[in-house]
C-alpha cells in the first residue's frame, strides 16, 4: 500500500485521527434521472502528520473535480452575509480603505462579502474557481476573475490589477490540496505592508464540540493556530493577530503579514509589530488541550461513535412510534453525517433547503429529496432534524412556525438535543 505523504512537510502519513468510512463528495447532488446510476464513493479517512501535527484528509479528489462547478451559494445564509458586512465595516475602519485602495478575496463565492466593500466605492478582486458561482457575482457587478489560486496565478493576477491592501480567504484554507501553492499564491496579492485574513474552522472546537460532520471530501485539512503558522510560514507570513470565532461551530479568522517586509518597522527584524496576545493565549488553550502533541489528538473516534448511535437511536425509536422525521438543509456537513450513519428516507423522510439549485434534488449517497423550505408547513412533521447546527439562531428563528402543530426542532450535534 502506497503511504500518502504530508502536504505540508512530506513526513509519511501513518497516525488516524479519524476513519468515517466511505463516502460520496458531499455537494454532488443528483438530479433524479440519475438515482438508478452507480455512485463513486471515496474515503474519508483522516490522518495526522507525526511531524508536523497537520490533520489532513489525503487528495482523494483533486480540487478541480470539485470546485470548478460548485453548489454552494454563501449568500442564501443572511447571518453570513451580515457576518461579511461586519468584517468588511472593521477592515474598512482599521486600514483605512478607500477609493485607491484595492481588497481581493479568494473564494471569492457569489460576492457575498465584496459587495460590501463595492457599496463604499473600495475597487475589489474576486478569485472564484467555480464558474457558475463566479457568474452570479459578475451580474452583481462584482470584478471576478476563475481561477484555482496558486504561485503562478497569484504573481499573475498581482500582475494585472495590483497588489492588495487587503487579502481575504474564508472558509477557504481548509478546503486546498495545494496548501503551499495556495499559500504562495496569497503572498503574491499582498502589498508588503497589506494584510491577509483567513478564517477556518478550529480544529479545537471541532474536537471538543464533536463536529466530526465537518469532515468531508472538500475539507483536505483541519488547522489549529499551531499548523496554520506553520502553513503561512512556508511563503513568509506570519501571523499577527487571531481572533476567535462563533461561526461555523468556532472558527478563527488569523491576520497575517508579510514577514520579510523591512520597511515595517525600525527594528531591522522585519517586523514592525509584535504578535499580539490573543495569538499567545489560543497557543496556549491548544497546547492546553493537547493539540501540539499527538497523543493529545487521540480519543475523537470514539465521541463520533456516540453521536451515531444516539441520532440512530433516536430515529429508530420515532420511525417505531409512528412519527414523521424530516430534515432541514442541504449542507455538505450533513451528507458526511447521513452517510456515516446509514440514514436513507425510511428514517428521514426528505429535507428542505432555501437554495434553489438543490431544490429537486436528491443527497448523495442517501438519495434524500431535498424540497423547498414551504414543505414543512404543508406536512406538519412530528420533527425536523437540522443538519445545518453552525447556523443554529437563525435557523430557529426561521422555524418559529413549526411550534404551531406541537412539531419539534432536533440538533444531533455536539450532542442530541430535542428543542
Amino acid at each position: 500500500m502506497t503511504i500518502a505523504e504530508c502536504r505540508l512537510c512530506g513526513t509519511g502519513l501513518t497516525e488516524t485521527f479519524v476513519d468515517l468510512g466511505m463516502s460520496p463528495l458531499c455537494e454532488s447532488y443528483l438530479p433524479a434521472d440519475r438515482l438508478d446510476s452507480a455512485e463513486t464513493f471515496y474515503p474519508l479517512h483522516v490522518r495526522i502528520c507525526s511531524s508536523c501535527l497537520l490533520v489532513q484528509l489525503p487528495a482523494y479528489v483533486p480540487g478541480e473535480d470539485i470546485f470548478s462547478d460548485y453548489a454552494y451559494f454563501s449568500s442564501y445564509s443572511d447571518s453570513w452575509v451580515a457576518h461579511a458586512k461586519r468584517y468588511a465595516d472593521t477592515m474598512t475602519e482599521t486600514l483605512g480603505l478607500g477609493p485607491e485602495s484595492l481588497v481581493t478575496e479568494v473564494a471569492s463565492n457569489d460576492g457575498y462579502l465584496l459587495q460590501h466593500f463595492v457599496a463604499r466605492d473600495i475597487p475589489v478582486l474576486g478569485v472564484e474557481p467555480a464558474a457558475n458561482i463566479a457568474e452570479v457575482a459578475r451580474g452583481k457587478g462584482i470584478r471576478t476573475e476563475t481561477y484555482f489560486l496558486g504561485a503562478e496565478t497569484g504573481a499573475d493576477l498581482a500582475g494585472r490589477y495590483g497588489r492588495a491592501d487587503l487579502v481575504a480567504g474564508n472558509n477557504v484554507y481548509a478546503h486546498v490540496p495545494d496548501l503551499i501553492g495556495f499559500t504562495a499564491g496569497l503572498a503574491a496579492l499582498v502589498k508588503p505592508t497589506g494584510l491577509v485574513t483567513l478564517e477556518f474552522p478550529h480544529l479545537l472546537r471541532l474536537i471538543e464540540r464533536r463536529q466530526y460532520d465537518t469532515i468531508y471530501h472538500e475539507h483536505y485539512q483541519y488547522l489549529s493556530l499551531l499548523t496554520a503558522q506553520r502553513a503561512l510560514a512556508t511563503a513568509g507570513l506570519a501571523v499577527a493577530d487571531v481572533e476567535e470565532l462563533s461561526s461555523h461551530g468556532g472558527s478563527l479568522r488569523v491576520h497575517a503579514r508579510p514577514a520579510a517586509a523591512d520597511n515595517l518597522g525600525p527594528t531591522g527584524s522585519g517586523l514592525g509589530w509584535e504578535p499580539s496576545s490573543n495569538v499567545k493565549s489560543v497557543l496556549e488553550a491548544e497546547a492546553e488541550a493537547g493539540l501540539h502533541t499527538l497523543d493529545g489528538h487521540r480519543g475523537f473516534a470514539e465521541a463520533v461513535f456516540m453521536i451515531k448511535r444516539n441520532l440512530l437511536d433516536f430515529l429508530l425509536t420515532a420511525r417505531a412510534e409512528g412519527k414523521r422525521v424530516v430534515g432541514y438543509g442541504a449542507p455538505g456537513k450533513g451528507n458526511t453525517l447521513l452517510n456515516h450513519c446509514g440514514i436513507r428516507s425510511d428514517l428521514l423522510a426528505y429535507t428542505v433547503d432555501r437554495s434553489p439549485y438543490k431544490q429537486g434534488r436528491f443527497l448523495p449517497g442517501t438519495h434524500i429529496p431535498i424540497h423547498a423550505p414551504e414543505r414543512l408547513a404543508q406536512d406538519r412533521p412530528d420533527y425536523v432534524l437540522v443538519l445545518p447546527w453552525n447556523l443554529r439562531t437563525e435557523i430557529s428563528s426561521q422555524l418559529a412556525y413549526v411550534r404551531e402543530w406541537g412539531g419539534r426542532l432536533v440538533y444531533p450535534i455536539p450532542e442530541l438535543e430535542v428543542v
